[in-house]
């Protein structure tokens, strides 16, 4: 069995600022979760936000259907470990820092069983310059979704998530995640360029907290890709964030999808670190 080790406790809506303040440390790595923490004000959560703190040491784990470790030490994920074990019910996937993760998952694996699968390399890319400065031409068709566009909207979102994971983003009712896609398009989070009533590419600015928009659900319409359609359309993506939204744009990418490193690379995007996935 895991033990615990050090002080661990779930963390409520008093403790907003402290969780802020540990996310601050690498506001590009952790903006998932301070996007949770602005997002929910850790109210009515179920706690699912457990903090370490023990020998000059804070860190933190988000657990809920993604848990993320954020500044977690050795001596931190073997403390955290215990809790987080008992959130198996809730849990789909593991990601964050590739060190941080792999080594929380080679204590959960003993109690979780195996996983379907381990993305142990992958690409975390930032940029804060406009690629239109840097000479990147940018899609002017690529713009914020309307509400009205949410039937348009949503079968690209979930077309996109079954490509990615595996399988589809929700079973039997879709209205939750009809509701998260309306979420983002309402906050205009949600980009796209549509063509004829279809969208032929999406993507989202699904975590933005510190001055930071982490770019999530990038997609293609399978007729479109190919034909130079990515790099513009992103291109597009960033030049709107970093003029509305936040100063600092940065995703994470799997190592083995060498035309989307190269789509990123190409708009100016630079490696700043390496995440990890691990599927459930």
């Amino acid at each position: 069995m895991l033990r615990s080790r050090g002080a661990v406790r779930a963390l409520g809506m008093q403790d907003v600022d402290e969780a802020l303040e540990i996310c601050a440390q690498d506001p590009v790595t952790n903006v998932f979760v301070a996007a949770r923490i602005v997002e929910s004000g850790l109210a009515g959560t179920r706690g699912p936000l457990f903090a370490y703190d023990a020998d000059g040491q804070r860190a933190l784990c988000w657990c809920a259907a993604n848990v993320v470790p954020v500044e977690a030490s050795s001596r931190a994920i073997a403390a955290l470990a215990t809790k987080v074990a008992r959130r198996r019910t809730w849990a789909s996937s593991l990601f964050g820092p590739a060190d941080q993760v792999l080594e929380l998952w080679d204590r959960l694996g003993r109690q979780w069983g195996p996983a379907r699968e381990v993305r142990a390399n992958q690409l975390v890319m930032t940029m804060s310059e406009r690629p239109s400065v840097l000479g990147i031409p940018v899609d002017p068709a690529v713009r914020p979704a309307r509400p009205d566009e949410l039937d348009l909207v949503t079968p690209a979102a979930s077309a996109m998530f079954t490509e990615e994971i595996g399988y589809p983003p929700f079973r039997g009712s879709g209205t939750a995640y009809r509701q998260g896609v309306d979420g983002l398009i309402r906050r205009g989070h949600c980009l796209v360029r549509v063509e004829d009533g279809e969208v032929v590419f999406k993507a989202d600015l699904g975590s933005v907290a510190l001055g930071v928009a982490q770019v999530q659900g990038v997609w293609v319409h399978p007729r479109w890709r190919g034909q130079g359609v990515a790099a513009p359309a992103m291109a597009a993506v960033v030049e709107h964030a970093l003029a509305h939204v936040a100063p600092v744009v940065t995703l994470y990418v799997n190592d083995f999808n060498a035309p989307a490193v190269a789509t990123y690379r190409r708009v100016g995007f630079v490696q700043t670190g390496t995440f990890a996935t691990v599927l459930l």
